[in-house]
């Protein structure tokens, strides 16, 4: 995969991959779709300032073209196949999360196979586009303010979430009254001061969560007094419970440290 974001040509049409925590594929694109996913442990793909978290009941569509890096959380196997846009029916111009539980999950680990003849893998790849199913996307990117001093604020509660000084405390910090600040942050990222700091905790719990943190670890680590307040906030946001959302029991990292992207955070909600 070349590092200067150089197309990647001659690649096989299907690879299995083994990650270790402190492996990752810097910027690159492809000539093909790719399709990739988790058969164990978690991918974090990126793609400008998005990040996806995927365990492994999501995969990532990226279409030819599209450059981005891949980077894991814990012992991780990667399983990608590669597809031709002249022989793809798919249309997806962006890069899109799909369901990988079930049938599609299958077909992909039986794709990613580097020998598998090219008759078998064209009636599998049929089968494929049948059964795909992509998934709504809630945005957990809580944008930066621009000025200075709710700025500072901003960046502060991103780099410890679990800060829990009211808009009146940090004003002190910036030197602006709350007033002020509440002002700033409702017109610069139109959203209110809480609901910047819910969403920007969220976006650190994702990780955590798809590492196979507990609810009550992961609540209080991104600034949760209580695992029930974490799990109100996770519905409000994203349309279901954090269990439901990462379908637990189906395949977890090995552990180490979790990934926690920089930027704008994509989690599929409930449809």
């Amino acid at each position: 995969m070349s590092p200067d974001g150089q197309p990647v040509r001659g690649s096989p049409a299907g690879l299995v991959v083994d990650l270790s925590p402190d492996d990752r594929f810097d910027l690159h694109v492809h000539d093909r779709h790719q399709l990739a996913l988790a058969a164990r442990g978690v991918l974090v793909m990126t793609v400008g300032r998005t990040s996806w978290v995927l365990p492994p009941t999501r995969a990532l569509w990226l279409p030819a073209g599209v450059a981005h890096s891949v980077a894991v959380s814990g012992q991780t196997t990667m399983l990608t196949i590669y597809v031709e846009p002249a022989r793809c029916p798919l249309r997806w111009e962006a890069p899109t999360v799909v369901d990988a539980a079930g049938l599609v999950r299958e077909l992909v680990a039986h794709l990613s196979r580097e020998t598998l003849p090219v008759q078998e893998r064209q009636r599998a790849e049929a089968v494929l586009w049948d059964v795909i199913v992509a998934l709504p996307a809630a945005t957990l990117s809580p944008p930066l303010p621009v000025d200075d001093r709710a700025r500072q604020v901003a960046e502060g509660l991103l780099a410890d979430p679990t800060d829990r000084r009211s808009l009146s405390a940090w004003g002190r910090t910036v030197g602006a009254s709350e007033r002020t600040l509440a002002r700033l942050f409702t017109a610069e990222t139109g959203m209110g001061f809480e609901r910047w700091r819910s969403t920007a905790r969220l976006a650190a719990a994702l990780p955590l969560l798809a590492a196979g943190a507990p609810v009550g670890t992961t609540a209080h680590r991104v600034g949760y007094t209580t695992p029930s307040a974490f799990v109100a906030a996770f519905r409000r946001e994203i349309g279901t419970t954090p269990a439901d959302y990462f379908r637990r029991g189906l395949g977890r990292s090995g552990g180490g440290h979790p990934v926690v992207p920089t930027g704008r955070i994509e989690a599929w909600s409930k449809a």
